[in-house]
């Protein structure tokens, strides 16, 4: 069940659930009749989670309901009314310093995965499209079932990926490799995946709980003093650009984009 100052009717409308058992919480997107498609409530939710979570859960395991982990964007994101207020229509035509707020609050969703005050972990079946593969990459560990399939969809559609999944990419994969599945959009098996380091462990789709649950009890045996200044240090290691530069390049190009593409449907129209 959610902690008592989280708004479990915020969770509900953005169909997101969490479970605190202990150290360990389990936040499931639970929309399996669209694939854990996303929604700006979805990612509201997210941020209440982060906001909110008890400081002493250490371990945060992220899951989908049913087949898939997330198929990412909800498709009503791209009619003209957009979901719950916000579009990417709207948010096209709109002045730049507000479009990228707006971004800027469905990257903190995802930005405070990385938080070393605790260690997070992806456990990732079917598909992760998109801003599913986004959130994957936003956890600090992967855990995929045979059947996952990883894709950074947003360049097919015109977008480019907007929610910090570009530096942890790079950081696995390097430029190169990067480069290649977000401009193809193609398709990332979990046998490939696990090659070039997008996966710590592919497991049978039978075996995924037992492996993940098997992974955070190896987690919460150090102290968790040692595991936030590890995390920390890593982290600090890995980078090149700030994460924080890093997120508003993202914005600001997602922005240029929309703009770009409101321009050309209003020249058609």
């Amino acid at each position: 069940m959610p902690a008592p100052d989280i708004d479990a009717g915020l969770l509900e409308r953005g169909g997101v659930r969490l479970a605190v058992d202990g150290p360990r919480a389990t936040i499931t997107l639970h929309r399996p009749d669209v694939l854990n498609a996303q929604t700006p409530t979805t990612w509201a939710a997210l941020r209440e989670i982060g906001s909110r979570l008890d400081p002493d859960v250490r371990v945060v395991v992220v899951r989908g309901s049913g087949r898939s982990f997330s198929a990412g964007l909800d498709r009503g994101m791209f009619t003209p009314d957009g979901l719950d207020g916000q579009g990417l229509a709207a948010l096209g035509t709109a002045p730049r310093e507000e479009a990228e707020a707006a971004i800027a609050e469905f990257q903190q969703a995802f930005y405070w995965l990385r938080d070393p005050a605790r260690v997070t972990v992806a456990a990732v079946q079917g598909h992760a499209i998109g801003a599913g593969f986004q959130l994957a990459l936003a956890c600090d560990l992967r855990v995929l079932a045979e059947d996952a399939k990883l894709s950074m969809a947003e360049t097919s559609l015109g977008l480019v990926p907007d929610l910090g999944g570009t530096l942890p990419l790079v950081r696995a994969v390097g430029y190169s490799r990067a480069a290649e599945i977000c401009l193809t959009g193609r398709r990332v098996p979990a046998d490939e995946a696990l090659r070039i380091g997008l996966a710590n462990r592919v497991v049978p789709v039978d075996g995924l709980d037992a492996a993940v649950d098997e992974l955070v009890a190896g987690l919460l045996r150090p102290m968790p003093g040692a595991v936030r200044e590890t995390l920390a240090l890593l982290a600090h290691a890995a980078d090149g650009p700030t994460a924080e530069s890093q997120l508003a390049v993202e914005r600001a190009a997602q922005v240029t984009r929309l703009h770009e593409l409101a321009a050309l449907l209003t020249v058609q129209s």
